[in-house]
């Protein structure tokens, strides 16, 4: 007789496990979302939307409504800009070291951008800024010239980590782009400018206009760069007002009235945003890709060739090793404002941090215990939820996939807003001001990832194999304890990672929940930074960048290794 996991009779093992899943997303996902908006529109047990206009009528929600979108618009428009550029040059040019050059401008990719905030309000604040200081110092001017404290710098500065969403998703249609059509038009006479305008770029703009909705999602929630750049200048963003408000009055009634509100718009915003790239995908299913082997054609830069090579040089000196370099020194400074000379640099700050302070021990303890917990909760409950939605055939298991991924459509702060509203004592379990309402938030910040990497693994793996133990007496837990587990584990050890090296450079979420005790590496720098603690926060930065490398590295040597076997 054949068993099929396929099939299920009744109430079987297979609705067990979905209805386990479904709970499981329903607790972490559902309840705090759904708060968001009951608090928002209920007041008292009673439907009140004329509150809910009244707050968004007055003068800080809507001047932060108008904040996040002209940010996030500015931000979207330079990156995406900068990401098609460089995508295209290091494709389908002859510019030197072109696979040298791609890895460089995919190391943003993994710094967190409020670091760099960080580095760059050392460097061009109009007052401590070293740049303006360098300038004014030597004479060629007599005030400040840059300065980070505002709408243009933080556009600027956030798009130097944001542009690789652009980059990877164009990069990528460029590698895979049939080049015949490129090669009639030269062939017919057009010019290198003509080729690019009507042929390429239409061909990727599907592509494009994805990484760039992307960018604008994540603009929109953003906290970091505009809490370290704007509020100094009175800017504040959705995320930096919900911040504010809340901590300022103490998660009283009417903060968190005003951020569930704030939440909910940011919540429609990522959802039209979302549908918009479904569309802009559904109808831009050009046919770039072509069934036979090929190589891009390859457009020679001639006399540019040089002055490419020396541009993408330049930007990668300005927006990745100027920053980190000014990280380390500044961390390294006996006082905060001294030139960077032997005498001055010393490595107890370094030191002090990790062995001595204990809030910064705590940080770093808190970060990797959080960061390790979270990866093994979400993998293991990954591989359930991917099994019932890649292996079985049960009703209901559509709505696995999309609980899954709808924290990660969702705005950090809302994820933490909805875990406040959810675990502060309403159902009677109370977690504010401990570790464990950080854990319930990254689980489900990050649950997507491991969903994606267990169901590409469990794609991979024939269902004829688990039928066959199922033939020969084994229980169903067994022949996923036995043959399941075993074939997914390099998919599993991948969820981990791609969990826990996030969840370790995390802020957006840890600052709107982080009690006396529970500070995260990130919520460490970024108060130190406003306590001004200047040279400590930077010290720790350094030292979370150290981690983030080594983290990375060790990732990328694994997943070189589970692609050799």
């Amino acid at each position: 007789m054949k068993h099929s996991l396929n099939r299920s009779r009744g109430f079987g093992t297979a609705e067990v496990i979905l209805t386990v899943a479904i709970a499981v997303l329903v607790v972490v996902v559902v309840v705090p979302v759904v708060l968001i908006f009951f608090n928002a529109l209920w007041v008292d047990g009673k439907f009140n939307a004329a509150d809910f206009v009244r707050v968004l009528s007055e003068r800080d929600t809507y001047m932060a409504l108008g904040n996040s979108l002209f940010i996030a618009t500015g931000v979207t428009l330079i990156s995406t800009t900068l990401g098609t550029f460089f995508a295209w040059l290091v494709t389908r040019t002859d510019l030197p070291y072109k696979r040298l050059m791609k890895g460089m401008f995919l190391i943003p990719f993994m710094l967190p951008s409020f670091i760099g905030a960080l580095a760059w309000k050392m460097l061009l604040s109009p007052r401590a800024g070293y740049i303006n200081r360098l300038l004014m110092d030597s004479g060629l001017t007599d005030g400040p010239v840059f300065n980070c404290y505002t709408y243009a710098g933080i556009m600027i500065i956030e798009s130097m980590y944001l542009f690789p969403f652009v980059f990877i998703q164009v990069s990528g249609a460029l590698e895979r782009m049939d080049p015949t059509l490129e090669e009639s038009a030269r062939i017919s006479g057009a010019g290198l400018f003509t080729i690019t305008r009507k042929i390429t770029i239409p061909l990727v703009l599907p592509s494009v206009i994805s990484g760039a909705l992307l960018i604008m999602l994540y603009s929109m929630a953003h906290f970091g760069t505009v809490a370290v750049l704007g509020i100094e200048n009175g800017i504040y963003n959705i995320p930096t007002l919900i911040y504010e408000r809340i901590h300022q009055s103490a998660g009283s009634f009417e903060s968190i009235r005003t951020g569930t509100v704030l939440a909910s718009v940011l919540v429609v915003t990522a959802a039209l945003i979302i549908w918009l790239q479904r569309r802009v995908l559904d109808k831009g299913k050009y046919q770039i890709i072509g069934g036979k082997s090929f190589r891009p054609l390859e457009i020679k830069l001639r006399k540019l060739r040089m002055p490419m090579f020396i541009l993408c040089i330049v930007y990668i000196a300005i927006t990745i090793v100027l920053p980190t370099v000014t990280i380390f020194l500044v961390g390294g400074l006996k006082t905060y404002g001294l030139p960077f000379t032997w005498e001055n640099l010393t490595l107890h700050n370094y030191s002090f941090i990790l062995f001595d302070w204990q809030l910064t021990r705590d940080a770093i303890w808190n970060s990797i215990s959080l960061g390790l917990a979270s990866a093994a909760i979400a993998m293991f409950a990954g591989v359930m939820i991917s099994y019932v939605i890649v292996k079985m055939k049960v009703r209901g298991k559509g709505i696995l996939e999309f609980l899954g991924m709808l924290p990660f459509s969702v705005p950090g702060s809302v994820i933490a807003l909805g875990v406040i509203l959810a675990w502060s004592g309403k159902f009677g379990i109370n977690l504010y001001n401990t570790v464990g309402i950080i854990l319930v938030a990254y689980v489900a910040r990050y649950m997507a990832f491991s969903l994606k990497a267990n169901s590409a693994a469990l794609e991979q793996v024939h269902d004829s194999l688990v039928e066959a133990a199922r033939a020969c007496g084994a229980s169903m837990w067994q022949a996923l304890k036995d043959i399941v587990i075993p074939l997914v584990r390099p998919g599993m050890l991948a969820a981990f990672f791609l969990i826990f090296l996030p969840a370790l450079r995390e802020l957006t979420v840890s600052v709107m929940l982080y009690g006396p005790s529970t500070r995260t590496i990130g919520v460490a720098i970024y108060t130190l930074s406003e306590d001004g603690e200047t040279v400590y926060s930077a010290a720790l930065a350094g030292i979370a960048l150290i981690i983030i490398v080594l983290g990375q590295t060790f990732i990328d040597r694994f997943a070189n290794k589970a692609k050799a076997k």
